[in-house]
């Protein structure tokens, strides 16, 4: 059961130079927080300035560097590395901050490294050392994500997806470049895998399950129920992700009807 008003959050600034992944000004005006990319330094600026014109807390999105894979690639990285990585794209992300008269509202992991760090407690507690004192983490409820916050006294606040799948065990399918959405298909013989796009029914009723029930169906079509406890609690959707500007503002919808109905 989600015991606090669901927030929503979307990964921002994930651009290089003249490249772009999504539409950032549109998606911003229906967000919380934006988890704002750490890497070109142009663009940072631009994305923080942009959240502070449409009240937007922001975020780090500190990620591998992997600027080809667009840190979606598992990079072997010592304890020490992750940590001053850490640092190192969060305190560029507080400069710009520091110009717009804006606080760090948290920090959230990019790509493959938010997976690393929810199976391997090791590399979250690196990670997480690179976080400033009292700074909440947003992560994924019952992993390493929660247990090494709660370790390090960080605040916690956990996620729910939009936008993306689940496996049977509770954690997430993350893909390199997002394949629309993964599903099951069974024959005499065996199960196979394939994806297609989302259609509308399907995007709000993977949203309308976790946010009323925090529980979702996996890819293998079992229930499972998301352990959120009395944590507060975001849904994420991402601006990379095929036709985002339709599930966020599903999202959104959804969110604004269930806060409303539930906390008045």
């Amino acid at each position: 059961m989600v015991r606090h008003k669901v927030m929503m959050n979307v990964d921002l600034g994930e651009a290089y130079g003249n490249y772009k992944c999504g539409p950032d000004e549109e998606l911003i005006q229906m967000i919380d927080h934006a988890n704002v990319a750490c890497g070109d330094p142009l663009i940072m600026q631009r994305t923080v300035a942009l959240c502070k014109q449409y009240n937007v807390a922001v975020g780090a999105h500190p990620g591998l560097p992997d600027v080809q894979g667009f840190g979606r690639r598992e990079i072997k990285m010592y304890p020490e590395e992750l940590t001053a990585m850490t640092r190192y794209q969060i305190g560029a992300l507080q400069a710009f901050l520091d110009v717009e008269g804006l606080p760090l509202n948290h920090v959230k992991p990019h790509g493959v490294l938010y997976g690393m760090m929810y199976r391997d407690r090791e590399t979250c507690k690196a990670v997480y050392a690179g976080v400033p004192k009292g700074i909440r983490v947003f992560g994924l409820a019952g992993t390493c994500h929660e247990e090494v916050a709660k370790e390090l006294g960080l605040p916690f606040t956990a996620e729910l997806y939009g936008d993306v799948k689940y496996n049977s065990d509770k954690t997430l399918v993350i893909d390199r470049k997002k394949k629309c959405v993964l599903y099951s298909i069974h024959c005499l013989t065996h199960t196979y895998e394939e994806s297609r796009a989302w259609t509308a029914e399907e995007t709000q009723k993977h949203i309308r399950e976790q946010v009323e029930t925090a529980s979702v169906t996996a890819i293998n079509g079992q229930k499972i129920q998301l352990p959120i406890g009395e944590h507060e609690v975001s849904l994420c959707c991402h601006s990379d992700s095929p036709d985002c500007l339709e599930i966020v503002r599903a999202a959104r919808s959804i969110i604004n009807e269930f806060n409303q109905k539930t906390f008045g």
